[in-house]
């Protein structure tokens, strides 16, 4: 998308972030804002004192024109239209009142555009987010590009609300049901985001408009609207009932997803409830004191904690060898032909763009598997997210093969076979017979020793971890595991190649189900131990609510309960009691049901089948929600204090950065340690806190 001024429009001056355009058609000048902070699209335009004043100082410099000037328009540098307020000095912020200076300048300003007597204009060539979505919302009428990928309130996900107008004006434009959809549910979704038709079609953007002209078409469109040529019709919005039944709703998703344990959604709902009848001023004047009450919330500092992981140490992974030392992949085999390896190639092909060949034992389970990929590919293809060279090409990239002969120029082989570890060094051997001596042999495995993988190898020093979660396209975590004879330049390609995958990769040292599926076994353990000892299974999965994604026996039907069963018992094995394994979870994995649950109307509802299989104490307690909470949460900062001992991670951030990307913990919570430490049983249950005072909560605290 160029920022140039387009062929038919003639630029009369420019002044900072203004031009002043002569549009056919328009009867006076078009001043044009462009959102630029001098950086490329990799550091996106943001709203901090300093952009909230050029911005300011932008409308001084259209007023000042104002007789020739008949319509304004906003729109941002390449890619980009705005992400919303700079969240990067919030630490700086140490009293309620900063915050709510804050607050109220970036309404002061952008009120300044809603109040212009002149038609204004957001033209949205990218990714809109939070403060850049609401200034978009200040405008008359948005024209939105059909690349603009990233449309969203992510307020929520973080622990604050859309507080510049979001949640008084998205509302009152679309209504409150697809509102509390957009700043809620989609926030509590793990921050899902809009696509540039979902967010036309629920009706934020006026027009939808091709990307490779956006900015003159844009002014085509603009000018439209001002000759009488074209008309824009909204739907009215239902006050009545309907809000007050939406605004429910949100909070049902609220108690679902967080049970109270995060203030930001709940804030939300009230100021969407209040912009049913509230004026404009009214409405946001208490936007600021949400804004200002949840700037200085633990919630908000742990929010901004888990942002930093995620989009900064993630960078910067913890015993990471020098990147030299990494080998160049020009060819990768996948041992194994099911779901998981299929993925894998799937993935290894998009993003590295090398050959893979599958191996299995079998034809039909060897096309079953290719098959497989290139039904993916034709996904993405119809879904035009890659051309139809770019899928003849990948489909070119796969190949099988009933032997391992495939394989003798492979860079790198990771196995996806059956999670049992009699199997998986038979693979390894029958390996080393084939490949380079220089190979990388990779493991999914999920809990078993990579060091007895390598035991016996000739070549040991090549064994790496390269565990995945499932879905492998969705989640974002690859634990890169070193065995005890693991070397540099094996580690070193592991890491090299997460970073191709576009993977998050955190080492680990050699341990028993490694980070997330080891906190799991204990959080899934302590939950079952709990309800088998004769606490109901719906007081256990609300009280712990806001930690996991999902409840922890609505966790166990999309984990599977022979995969947990596995985990459990790789953990009591390797660990001792402190990892339970369930007597129901037996009984329920023999009797192959998928999980706990039936759903009846998309409402989790015990299984009449499963029910006589429930395991119960003959001396049954019963724990309230609070103390369920108390005892998960202990059990956890426990199994973390013993894995930082241990070096299993190299610091507690590790831990943070795995459970948010790897198990989707919150971002509100910072992951878990910022909680444990908040609540004090991190201290109670261990001794010290995981985090330094002030990290990931208020300064002081």
């Amino acid at each position: 998308m160029s920022t140039e001024t387009p062929a038919f429009a003639h630029e009369v001056v420019t002044k900072s972030l203004v031009r002043f355009l002569e549009v056919p058609g328009v009867a006076g000048e078009v001043a044009l804002i462009t959102l630029d902070n001098g950086h490329d699209h990799s550091r996106p335009s943001t709203f901090g004192p300093a952009g909230l004043a050029r911005l300011d100082a932008a409308l001084d410099q259209i007023e000042a024109r104002s007789p020739r000037v008949s319509a304004v328009a906003v729109t941002g540098k390449p890619f980009i239209f705005a992400v919303g307020a700079d969240l990067s000095g919030v630490g700086l912020v140490n009293t309620r009142d900063q915050a709510l200076a804050i607050a109220r300048q970036g309404h002061a300003v952008f009120a300044r555009l809603k109040d212009l007597d002149v038609p204004t204009f957001a033209f949205v060539n990218g990714a809109a987010m939070g403060g850049g979505l609401e200034l978009a919302l200040h405008c008359d009428y948005r024209t939105l590009s059909k690349s603009a990928g990233a449309i969203a309130f992510p307020e929520c996900f973080l622990g604050l609300v859309p507080g510049w107008g979001g949640t008084q004006l998205l509302p009152n434009l679309i209504g409150a049901e697809k509102a509390v959809k957009v700043i809620v549910d989609n926030a509590l979704n793990q921050n899902k985001m809009l696509s540039a038709a979902q967010a036309a079609g629920l009706g934020i953007a006026d027009a939808l408009l091709d990307s490779a002209d956006f900015l003159a078409e844009s002014l085509r469109w603009a000018a439209g609207i001002l000759d009488g040529q074209i008309q824009v019709s909204r739907p009215v919005v239902e006050r009545g009932e309907a809000w007050d039944l939406a605004v429910a709703r949100g909070k049902a998703v609220a108690d679902g997803r967080t049970n109270g344990a995060a203030p930001g959604p709940y804030r939300a709902l009230e100021l969407i409830a209040l912009a049913k009848t509230a004026s404009f001023q009214a409405g946001t004047a208490a936007e600021d004191e949400a804004l200002a009450d949840l700037i200085m919330s633990d919630e908000l500092r742990s929010g901004l904690y888990a942002f930093e992981l995620v989009n900064k140490r993630a960078k910067r992974p913890a015993g990471a060898p020098d990147k030299s030392l990494a080998r160049k992949l020009t060819k990768v085999g996948v041992v194994g032909a099911g779901l998981m390896a299929g993925q894998l190639a799937l993935l290894f092909m998009r993003r590295l763009e090398v050959r893979v060949v599958l191996t299995d034992l079998d034809e039909q389970r060897l096309a079953k598997g290719i098959g497989y990929v290139h039904a993916e590919i034709d996904v993405l293809l119809a879904k035009a997210r890659i051309s139809q060279d770019k899928a003849n090409r990948l489909k070119g990239l796969i190949s099988g093969s009933l032997t391992k002969d495939a394989f003798r120029d492979a860079d790198f082989v990771i196995e996806a076979v059956f999670e049992e570890i009699a199997i998986k060094k038979a693979v390894f051997a029958d390996l080393e017979s084939y490949v380079k001596p220089e190979t990388v042999l990779a493991t999914n495995t999920s809990s078993l020793s990579i060091d007895e993988m390598a035991a016996g190898l000739q070549y040991p020093e090549r064994v790496v971890g390269f565990h995945f979660f499932n879905p492998v396209a969705v989640m974002p975590l690859v634990e890169i595991v070193r065995g005890a004879q693991t070397d540099d330049a094996t580690l070193a390609t592991a890491f090299a190649t997460a970073q191709q995958l576009r993977k998050t990769a955190i080492g680990v040292r050699n341990s028993p189900s490694f980070v997330v599926n080891r906190l799991l076994g204990r959080f899934m353990g302590e939950v079952s131990r709990i309800v088998d000892d004769g606490t109901p299974i719906d007081v256990a999965d609300s009280a712990v609510a806001g930690l996991a994604p999902m409840p922890p026996f609505v966790l166990l039907g999309l984990v599977g309960p022979a995969i947990a069963l596995h985990n459990a018992e790789t953990l009591h094995r390797a660990f001792g009691d402190r990892f339970y394994v369930s007597p129901t979870l037996r009984r329920i994995v023999e009797a192959n049901k998928p999980g706990i649950y039936s759903w009846d109307g998309g409402v989790p509802r015990i299984d009449p089948e499963v029910e006589p299989l429930l395991w119960t104490s003959p001396t049954p307690v019963a724990l309230t929600r609070e103390q369920v909470r108390e005892r998960v949460l202990t059990a956890l900062a426990t199994e973390v204090r013993l894995m930082l001992d241990e070096g299993v991670v190299a610091e507690a951030q590790d831990v943070d950065l795995a459970m948010i990307t790897g198990a989707g913990f919150s971002f509100f919570n910072g992951g878990l340690t910022p909680l444990l430490d908040r609540t004090g049983i991190s201290t109670s249950s261990t001794g010290q806190r995981f985090l330094p005072p002030g990290v990931a909560s208020v300064p002081g605290e």
